[in-house]
């Protein structure tokens, strides 16, 4: 083969690399915005934004612009932190009733609690682009639950249009202790709640066995899926177990950081007395990092929670009785909750969850629209938009560098059309770890494809 072709070869496939290559984060300066923190303060008009090097480095007024920046006039329009789903499936599933690319559930595996979502995220999924576009940024994604109450570990995404989208992988686990656990523990609540004590403390036992010190917390942001899980270094050692056991080892070994309270519990639980039976759980286990997911009648006990200081990731409108266990659903919820002290952020389970994260701001938009409805209770604007953006993160335990706009903090930032709570706004911009994405999706092409369809433009089927 001659030097000449090799070299023309080799420049090929270099140029190939460099477009296939993820966008550089450059720097950016967004000035003239009405910035909002995303921490549930008021917004501030007049204020600059700079990304660098991913990562936001200054936000508030007075800020100045460093040398060389691209700088965006914002126009005095809203520029806040990504929208971050509070709990979702998303990148779990491209179509739920295809089983092939449903990976929420396993439901003929015999591992439960030692599922871990993350190799199974798809950030080339429909939904991924079609959030990204509303301005959603990050995910909690959950798996759902199969043959056990314990459904698996979850993990923090970013939803950027890259192969990366894992941040945090085993970022904590999930638990249905409802309705769907009774079902999925034999039969009833009894039985849930004997289960979880059951697998907690074989947990608690296999670690001690093990001699495991650390407990295995969860990764922190950026740190490789192919690294050593903390999970297997216990399974390699040569604890003892003994016979009467109803979990296998990977289970056992993935339950050890919950039972120490070094990776969070989320439990999906719905009525109130469900909620107090929870709380009760960390009167055995009190190193648990409990996280309520749903809490549709979280509102009549709302004082047992704040004084419990578990925080609560609630479904935003349930306000029917759907189910036995949300009799008492109002959309007063997150507001009632709100006001008596309970740290609340708002999440999707069960409701579109792995396809439409764009409905987080409408959900808190009308929230919003709650307080000019007379007995009812919603949230003001600032706190609305903070349970969907910094809130979730300060649940997740994140929040120092993700949800916010604040220096130190991921450049997740959008730039909006109006205000971001209002149905007629749409993000103009958006930024994922200081990288301007791409606001290109399948539902922006098939809309143009349609809206007004010329002849010979639309598939041979349409001609009869």
């Amino acid at each position: 083969m001659s030097r000449p072709f090799m070299a023309k070869a080799a420049a090929i496939a270099a140029a190939l690399l460099a477009t296939a290559s993820p966008l550089a984060a450059q720097t950016y300066a967004i000035t003239n915005a009405k910035m909002v923190a995303g921490d549930g303060s008021a917004p501030v008009d007049g204020a600059t934004v700079v990304i660098r090097d991913g990562r936001i480095v200054a936000a508030g007024t007075g800020v100045a612009v460093p040398a060389g920046a691209e700088t965006i006039d914002a126009g005095g329009k809203y520029v806040t932190p990504g929208l971050f789903a509070g709990f979702s499936r998303v990148g779990l599933s491209e179509v739920d009733a295809v089983s092939s690319t449903n990976d929420t559930r396993a439901n003929d595996s015999p591992f439960n609690a030692s599922i871990d979502v993350a190799p199974a995220i798809n950030p080339t999924s429909t939904a991924f682009g079609v959030s990204r576009a509303a301005g959603v940024t990050r995910a909690v994604v959950s798996p759902a639950s199969a043959t056990s109450i314990f459904a698996g570990q979850g993990a923090l995404v970013d939803l950027g249009d890259d192969y990366d989208a894992v941040t945090v992988p085993r970022a904590f686990q999930f638990a249905e202790m409802g309705e769907a656990g009774a079902r999925e523990a034999g039969g009833s609540r009894a039985a849930t709640h004997a289960l979880f004590r059951n697998a907690l403390r074989e947990a608690r036992d296999f670690g001690n066995r093990a001699n495991i010190h650390g407990g295995g917390s969860a990764p922190v942001e950026g740190q490789s899926l192919s690294s050593v899980s903390p999970d297997l270094r216990m399974l390699e050692s040569n604890a003892e177990r003994p016979q009467d056991v109803l979990l296998t080892r990977f289970d056992a070994a993935a339950l050890v950081p919950v039972v120490r309270g070094t990776q969070p519990l989320l439990v999906h639980v719905e009525s109130a007395n469900d909620i107090l039976r929870v709380l009760d759980l960390k009167r055995e286990f009190p190193n648990l990092k409990l996280v309520l997911v749903g809490a549709s009648e979280g509102w009549r006990v709302a004082d047992r929670i704040a004084a419990s200081g578990v925080p609560v990731i609630a479904s935003a409108l349930n306000d029917l009785p759907a189910s036995f266990e949300k009799l008492a659903a109002t959309q007063s919820n997150v507001g009632r909750m709100r006001d008596a002290g309970v740290k609340v952020a708002i999440g999707m389970i069960d409701d579109e969850d792995a396809h439409q994260l764009r409905y987080a701001p409408q959900y808190a938009g009308n929230l919003v629209g709650l307080q000019k409805v007379p007995g009812a209770t919603g949230l003001t604007w600032d706190e609305a938009f903070a349970a969907i953006s910094g809130d979730v993160a300060d649940i997740m335990g994140v929040g120092e560098r993700m949800g916010h706009l604040r220096a130190g903090a991921a450049g997740d930032v959008v730039l909006w059309s109006g205000d971001p709570l209002e149905l007629s706004s749409t993000p103009e911009r958006v930024w994922i770890d200081g990288v301007e994405q791409s606001l290109d999706n399948r539902q922006a092409r098939l809309r143009e494809r349609y809206r007004n369809p010329q002849e010979g433009v639309l598939p041979k089927a349409y001609d009869h």
